[in-house]
């Protein structure tokens, strides 16, 4: 899985007269110069399993190898860690930095604070908010134009942990204080209001605001400070339209990758833009695309399509419908139990006939005008199992491809005979993964069990692919590539997980499952529970996570974090080649189950 193990400040001092290269005294994370802003750190390393392993002056606990992960809480700044183990001393030193905003002393703002931050164009009318961090008991306001927007103290608000809280259990908000944040809001100009000697007109072109300035007042003292961003007011007459350029263009719900993903909108899709935030495009369903994934249609008027006739064709292990519409439009997809949903926007229906046969796959399709410019689409299946699809854009006609259920043979000595599965060994080449204590890389484990499973489904009769065969950097997007070109029944990337550094290293272990869309959810759980039962292993949990190697939709797709590098004792079992062999053995029989529980 992705290696949440993050970069700190690290010094080694060897004190005994062996060099470090060889020294049996080994601490593999944290790695050289590492800064942190969580509370405490964790130190996954090893010794010789005779004598105490001593971290200022402290016995730890190890593993019957003398593997050791405690954890240890920092101070804010510098925190000084001795390590020593029979005459060998190492000496680690971890900054944590705090996550607050730092408060200037005096007449200024805090460096970077001032917000907007980038540029930004909003519709005529829209709100848009300034913060600044300045001294306690100060005056802040900022102008913009002819209009003054005054800042005030903000009380007291809760601080969202991040995403990687879910994975330590410790997801909670906690109490920020906001001594010496300021901010304010204020709706931008009207249609038909003046600014700078410029009308702001519905049929006029857009104005530039230019950078606030932001205005500090501290006993009688003032200092102005322009802002990094520029505001712009689009005209709702002249918006530009912009066409996806990407195979899959990653719609968001806002303008950074801090915000959750969408559904991939096609190559093609053409959208009005309604916003700007940086390089970001607001588009005109609410979605946010990075522009370098787009290119602007100069003289395009918004685009808004009719759909009449839908279209419907069998292919070779899918059904095909085709929707022709006069322009490509935003789409979403929901997946639920027996249905699939498709979601078109700036589309108004002139539907009245519809062709679908008796099919496989699909029991009946329905459709409605939920609102002006949205036309839902939905899909009854037959079966609950869902086995993936595509989305695509051939000219101006929109294609959904459906998969079938693969064909499962009564073969009870090779019971996935024909069947092609896809198996990710993660990480590779630069991409090592997480660590063991002893340093071996999580890249090799992933790929020694791979090649295990392989055998294992090769005997049941499997079509196996392989991502990786050896060491090997492949990136995310081609792995990705690789399932949507062998569109194989399922997908499976094999992972061995770690810890961000709040986490509890020593005693977090176990079988972890992810998934993101929903025809995987049912492999997901299932192959947990399975694992977790038939060897015995602890369940560190099911997630629903925005992996790469979980969003292709060609095929349920499903990463598996099979223990724990980071801790000392599950490593052992992780690393002993007679307990991957059977790990390969359940896996394949844990498949070999699921495929018969969905037929």
């Amino acid at each position: 899985m992705k290696k949440f193990l993050v970069p700190v400040i690290l010094n080694f001092l060897v004190t005994s007269s062996v060099a470090l290269a060889s020294s049996p005294l080994k601490v593999v994370y944290p790695p050289t110069n590492h800064q942190t802003s969580a509370e405490k750190i964790f130190f996954i390393g090893t010794a010789p399993p005779n004598g105490q392993v001593l971290i200022n002056g402290k016995p730890i606990n190890r593993s019957r190898s003398g593997h050791f992960a405690p954890s240890f809480p920092l101070q804010l700044g510098e925190n000084i860690f001795t390590i020593t183990h029979q005459g060998q001393k190492l000496e680690i030193k971890v900054t944590r930095v705090s996550n607050q905003p730092e408060i200037p002393q005096g007449l200024a703002f805090a460096k970077g604070s001032l917000t907007p931050a980038a540029d930004i164009a909003r519709l005529p009318g829209e709100l848009v908010c300034f913060s600044a961090v300045a001294s306690p008991n100060a005056s802040v306001s900022v102008k913009l134009a002819n209009q003054t927007v005054a800042l005030l103290p903000q009380p007291q608000q809760a601080q969202l942990p991040t995403n990687l809280a879910a994975l330590t259990g410790q997801n909670q908000p906690t109490t920020q204080s906001s001594v010496g944040t300021y901010q304010g809001c204020t709706t931008l100009l009207q249609p038909g209001s003046s600014v700078n000697g410029l009308v702001v007109s519905d049929a006029g072109k857009e104005i530039e605001l230019g950078q606030p300035q932001f205005q500090l007042t501290i006993n009688g003292k003032t200092i102005t400070q322009p802002g990094t961003g520029k505001i712009t007011i689009l005209s709702p007459a002249q918006l530009p339209v912009a066409e996806v350029v990407a195979d899959a263009g990653v719609a968001r719900t806002g303008p950074s990758t801090d915000f959750s993903r969408l559904t991939p909108l096609p190559k093609g899709t053409r959208a009005t833009v309604t916003g700007k935030e940086g390089e970001w495009f607001r588009l005109d369903y609410g979605a946010w695309i990075n522009s370098q994934e787009t290119r602007i249609l100069p003289g395009s008027v918004p685009p808004r399509t009719f759909i009449r006739s839908v279209g419907y064709r069998r292919v070779p292990g899918a059904t095909e419908m085709r929707f022709p519409l006069q322009t490509p439009v935003p789409v979403s997809v929901e997946q639920g139990e027996k249905t699939f949903t498709l979601t078109l926007y700036n589309t108004n229906a002139q539907t009245d006939i519809i062709r679908l046969d008796d099919d496989p796959l699909i029991s009946r399709l329905d459709w409605q005008q939920t609102a002006s410019g949205e036309v839902k689409y939905t899909f009854n299946l037959k079966k609950a199992q869902q086995w993936g699809y595509k989305l695509r854009y051939d000219g101006t006609t929109l294609v959904l491809a459906l998969r079938h259920a693969p064909d499962i043979k009564q073969n009870r000595r090779k019971p996935l005979s024909g069947i092609k599965i896809l198996l990710d060994p993660g990480h590779g080449g630069k991409e090592s993964g997480a660590s063991g204590p002893n340093g071996y890389l999580e890249k090799d484990v992933n790929l020694a069990v791979s090649r295990l499973l392989r055998e294992e489904l090769l005997k049941l009769g499997a079509n196996v692919v392989m991502t990786r065969e050896d060491d090997r950097d492949v990136s995310l997007p081609e792995r990705q590539a690789i399932i949507n070109r062998e569109e194989p029944a399922i997908s499976i990337s094999i992972h061995y997980n770690s810890l961000p550094d709040n986490g509890d290293a020593e005693n977090t272990k176990g079988v972890g499952t992810f998934w993101y869309n929903t025809q995987a959810h049912s492999l997901a759980v299932f192959m947990h529970n399975y694992l977790v039962g038939k060897l015995g292993r602890p369940s560190y949990g099911v997630f629903w996570n925005n992996l790469a190697l979980t969003r292709p939709a060609t095929a349920p797709s499903v990463l598996l974090e099979l223990g724990f590098m980071s801790n000392p004792n599950e490593f052992e079992w992780v690393t002993d080649t007679q307990e991957q062999k059977k790990l390969a053995k359940a896996l394949g029989e844990g498949i070999t189950q699921w495929f018969k529980s969905v037929k």
